[in-house]
C-alpha cells in the first residue's frame, strides 16, 4: 500500500484539511461492543460522576483513532501511517442529548524526514480543551 501524496508536494508547515467529528452515547456505546471495552465510565453516567468524572467520557482510544483519521483520509491509505502516538490530557465528554460532543482535529506537517517519511503533528479538541497532546504519526509517503 502506499499514500497518494508525494514527498515531493509536502512542505513543513503545510496543513492537513481539518476534520470534526461527532461523538453521541450511542457511538459510545457501538465503539465498547466493537472494542470490548464495557467500562461504565464510557455508557452510565451516575457511575462516572461517582468516580469523580463530570459526566460519560469517551474511550481514549476512540478518540486516538478519530483524530488519526485526518491523517490517512489526507495520505489516502491507512498502511501509509508506520508509527503513531498520544497522550491522553483531557478526557472527552459526552452529554445525554441529541448533539453529545465534537472533537475537531487538525493537522500540519512538522518535519520531512528521510526514506520518504514525514512527521504530522496533530491537535485534537473537545469543548475548546485539547484532549490529546503530543499527537504525532509518522507517514511514509509515496
Amino acid at each position: 500500500m502506499t499514500a497518494t501524496i508525494s514527498y515531493d508536494d509536502v512542505e513543513v508547515g503545510a496543513e492537513l484539511p481539518a476534520r470534526t467529528f461527532d461523538v453521541t452515547r450511542a457511538t459510545l456505546v457501538r465503539y465498547a461492543g466493537a472494542s470490548g471495552d464495557f467500562n461504565p465510565i464510557h455508557w452510565n453516567e451516575r457511575f462516572a460522576k461517582e468516580v469523580g468524572l463530570p459526566d460519560v467520557i469517551a474511550h481514549g482510544m476512540f478518540t486516538m483513532a478519530e483524530a488519526i483519521r485526518v491523517v490517512t483520509d489526507w495520505a489516502g491509505d491507512p498502511g501509509a501511517v508506520v508509527e503513531y502516538g498520544v497522550r491522553f490530557t483531557r478526557p472527552v465528554v459526552v452529554p445525554d442529548d441529541e448533539q453529545g460532543a465534537t472533537i475537531e482535529v487538525s493537522g500540519k506537517i512538522a518535519a520531512k524526514l528521510d526514506d520518504n517519511t514525514v512527521r504530522v503533528d496533530l491537535t485534537a479538541t473537545s469543548a475548546g480543551q485539547k484532549v490529546l497532546g503530543m499527537s504525532r504519526a509518522l507517514v511514509r509517503l509515496a
